[in-house]
């Protein structure tokens, strides 16, 4: 079964390398950490006495943010631990160096070829592993559970999709799913998945979905988007539309609803924050083919002079701004969730108190949008014309948005407690002493 599955990874591995580095190479910066993806770490990571070391692993971003909070919690009840963070992408670990102190160490996740994995536990020793979400890579957790380090799962999460996958291969991740020491699950469908796959059901805890806890309740003073919409001229009553991680597609047909918009609303603002912000240099000529008038965010210094108005819309390409620029809106539309699906996450908005809108693809967050539909806290359309129409209904009836919104923070608030819960299982495995 191992062999079987090291031919396929090598195959694969072989196969997928040019877009596997011409990925690294679009997001930039790709040299740096090159080498710890193949297993090799500096000495200096290790330096000095050698203390109990715990392995917290995210895959990007949106895991990160869960992540830093279990590392931020776990360092305050066990300060005797070093802990190590990874993660797979160069933006996970642009976040986890921006939100974690310096005495953790931060690194790439191996690639999962057998001599990479066992050259990184080899390093670094851990005494547990855990991973944030549905990251299984076989041979790391093959070495580990041969090394019996214990392995925990929070916030587990399984789509239909990725559960079907996961029932096809059960040759090899039956054994792999049943040597979890502990998993923390966000709903009930993901324990009936997980039990299905072969983890044990006394391991498995609902713990409910950490991405509860991440979002903020309200803003720091970072970045002032008021004064940036200031200096493009747009008046402080205008109505703004977020757009949130948009996808392919999204953008434009935003751009051309928002032009619809201002016949009704001559005010209207239309704020595009894509999910890659690399994209946005592919962006400008197709928003340019719609005629609305856009402006780039790194065009926006504080200092630049009043545009005096004529601008329609703001183009967002920089990361780690999405929730200032939600907490400036009138109305929020959450991304993926019209040309592509998937769906982004639609707490950070709802969290603070936001009408929230999104499409008829929200499959990776489908428990999430089935409590805040439930509790008439989100609208969901099923294409653009009728996004359009519940925009204009919202932007009609103030007593309506502030409705949606306060049932939105709500759902937040009921919902919290995950990360408690889940440090509560892990700590509860990991002797103090």
């Amino acid at each position: 079964m191992r062999l079987f599955y090291n031919i396929l990874f090598l195959i694969f591995f072989v196969v997928s390398l040019p877009y596997y580095f011409w990925r690294l190479w679009r997001r930039g910066n790709w040299q740096r950490g090159l080498s710890q993806r193949f297993g090799y770490y500096p000495p200096l990571f290790l330096s000095g006495e050698r203390k109990r070391l715990l392995w917290f692993h995210a895959v990007s971003v949106g895991e990160v943010n869960l992540c830093v909070q279990l590392i931020q919690q776990f360092a305050r009840e066990r300060p005797q631990f070093q802990i190590v963070a990874s993660t797979t992408t160069t933006t996970g670990m642009a976040e986890l160096t921006k939100k974690l102190p310096e005495e953790i160490i931060k690194i790439y996740y191996p690639i999962d070829w057998n001599k990479a994995v066992k050259k990184a536990l080899d390093t670094f020793q851990p005494e547990a592993i855990v991973l944030i979400e549905a990251e299984i890579w076989p041979n790391f957790l093959w070495e580990a559970q041969r090394r019996h380090i214990p392995l925990f799962l929070f916030n587990a999460r399984l789509s239909k999709r990725s559960f079907g996958r996961y029932r096809k291969a059960s040759f090899i991740f039956r054994d792999i799913f049943s040597g979890f020491t502990a998993i923390g699950v966000q709903d009930e469908t993901d324990r009936e998945r997980l039990i299905a796959l072969g983890a044990s059901p006394q391991n498995i805890t609902l713990t409910g979905n950490l991405k509860f806890d991440g979002a903020p309740l309200s803003l720091d003073e970072k970045l002032d988007v008021p004064q940036m919409l200031n200096l493009l001229g747009v008046p402080s009553d205008a109505p703004i539309l977020v757009a949130g991680s948009t996808h392919a597609g999204e953008e434009v047909l935003l751009a051309e609803m928002a032009l619809r918009l201002k016949a009704q609303f001559p005010n209207f603002f239309l704020i595009l924050v894509p999910r890659h912000f690399e994209r946005c240099k592919a962006l400008i000529p197709e928003l340019k083919a719609t005629g609305i008038r856009f402006v780039l965010r790194t065009d926006i210094p504080q200092s630049l002079p009043s545009h005096g108005g004529g601008i329609d819309c703001l183009l967002v390409n920089t990361t780690g701004e999405l929730r200032y620029f939600y907490g400036a809106a009138t109305l929020c539309f959450i991304g993926k969730s019209l040309t592509a699906k998937g769906g982004q996450n639609p707490i950070e908005p709802a969290a603070l108190a936001k009408p929230v809108l999104f499409g008829p693809n929200m499959q990776n967050f489908s428990s999430i949008v089935e409590s805040f539909l439930s509790h008439d806290a989100a609208l969901q359309v099923p294409d653009t014309n009728k996004l359009e129409q519940q925009i204009v209904s919202l932007l009609s009836n103030s007593n309506r948005r502030n409705m949606l919104g306060a049932h939105a923070r709500e759902v937040v608030l009921k919902n919290q407690g995950g990360v408690k819960r889940s440090l509560q299982i892990l700590c509860s495995h990991i002797k103090s002493e």
